[in-house]
């Protein structure tokens, strides 16, 4: 039997496109195997939106060559849209497969799939996962000064509402008790539309699905957290309780720099109303540092904002130049011990701000929708409270992928212990 073996790199969007292709592969009898050696062909989606995950990228095809020669690589994902000539030019490389045609993947490998349609069906099931990630939308049409994912995704595109609800029946139908929407740019669903629609259009539509009990949203950016999608979280009985909202710089002159629409005082005001609407909901971030031009100053000013919002999480990159993208030409680059120095001093406060959100529900009883085993501590199982708050409970039996309520009891680092109530 012909064997494949996936890597995926980067965004929930290409962990999506990866099940994809997964389900693709096998339906036309390929076997999905979890050892290196004993794959016949090596499918690796890459990510680039920093130069650490280019690297990554090349790592893994090399990676791939050495552990079996003889196998075919196939290249795909975002480094793979621009960089196509560079990894074509790597040992090993059998073919580079652009986003806009993963969904030929089996034809342009010279398969014929046993099924017609292809990727564009969409998918059924999410392999090792107790969530479901469902892709909504494709593309962004902002331009931030240090994004090369626009000119790797192309502009906005989402899927039609009719689709999204018939793929979210079929992973209630294997299971699945929780669906995370993603996108590339989440908050632009439906604008390219006739008529147009909106993410509330999709929660509502998903909301009537009975055995679905958790709808999650994925990244958002701020200028799309409309009072109407605030609004149906507040009053909805299965969207979560919990917004990603990325804000990158707290300063207003690096946010001019960035080319992001909103200044510090708007992104806090945002916050503030959206807390006082729904006071147990949890904010987590993406915050760039070192953009360049980035003095002392600036930096202060976003850790001042950072202690105001009191984040669950902070997700922390460095800058990192990206070819094509307007930053790319810019001077002042912060020096690198100083870099990482301000990454470190962003990271304590980070979790500093996790402790005090995650305190506040000490004692409290909740519902959490177990993941897996929990790695730090023998015969627990972990998973995520709606409002995201990593838990974990002792249990000699298996809870994978069960509903349980539980009262949070001691903060555990990055995790909360609790007890069966």
């Amino acid at each position: 039997m012909k064997t494949v073996k996936f890597f995926t790199l980067g965004c929930k969007v290409n962990q999506y496109e990866t099940e994809q292709m997964r389900e693709r592969f096998q339906e036309a009898g390929f076997l999905d195997v979890e050892s290196l050696a004993k794959a016949d062909n090596y499918v690796i989606n890459t990510c680039t939106v920093t130069r650490s995950a280019d690297r990554k990228s090349r790592y893994l095809i090399n990676f791939a060559r050495r552990k079996n020669p003889k196998a075919r690589i196939i290249v795909t994902g975002c480094f793979a849209e621009l960089d196509g000539k560079e990894i074509n030019r790597m040992n090993g490389v059998a073919k580079v497969i652009k986003n806009r045609d993963k969904h030929r993947i089996l034809r342009l490998m010279g398969v014929r799939p046993k099924k017609a349609g292809g990727l564009k069906t969409g998918i059924s099931n999410f392999s090792g996962h107790a969530r479901a990630f469902l892709k909504v939308q494709d593309g962004c049409n902002n331009r931030c000064s240090y994004c090369k994912v626009p000119l790797v995704r192309g502009r906005s595109r989402s899927r039609p509402l009719e689709e999204i609800l018939k793929e979210a029946v079929r992973f209630t139908e294997n299971g699945f008790q929780e669906i995370v929407l993603c996108g590339i740019c989440l908050g632009s669903y439906g604008g390219d539309l006739r008529p147009r629609k909106g993410l509330v259009d999709i929660i509502e539509a998903l909301e009537n699905i009975p055995r679905l009990r958790r709808i999650r949203l994925s990244s958002i950016e701020e200028s799309d957290v409309s009072e109407d999608l605030l609004q149906k979280m507040k009053r909805s009985a299965k969207l979560c309780p919990h917004l990603h909202i990325p804000l990158q710089s707290g300063d207003n002159q690096i946010l001019k720099g960035m080319n992001r629409h909103y200044r510090s005082q708007d992104y806090l005001k945002l916050i503030r109303r959206i807390k006082a609407l729904i006071p147990q909901i949890a904010i987590t971030t993406d915050i760039m540092v070192g953009f360049p031009g980035e003095e002392e100053a600036n930096f202060k000013n976003t850790l001042a904002l950072v202690k105001e919002i009191l984040p669950l999480k902070v997700h922390i990159f460095p800058y990192s130049m990206r070819e094509g993208t307007a930053a790319a030409d810019l001077k002042n680059q912060v020096n690198a011990r100083v870099l990482r120095d301000r990454l470190l001093r962003l990271e304590k406060l980070s979790q500093d701000c996790a402790l005090d959100y995650c305190q506040r529900f000490i004692g409290l009883k909740t519902q959490v929708l177990i993941e897996g085993p929990y790695k730090k501590q023998c015969s627990y199982w972990e998973g995520r409270t709606a409002n995201y708050i990593k838990a974990a409970v002792k249990s000699e039996k298996g809870l994978r992928n069960k509903f349980i309520e539980v009262r949070l009891k001691k903060i555990n680092g990055d995790c909360v212990l609790a007890d069966f109530c």
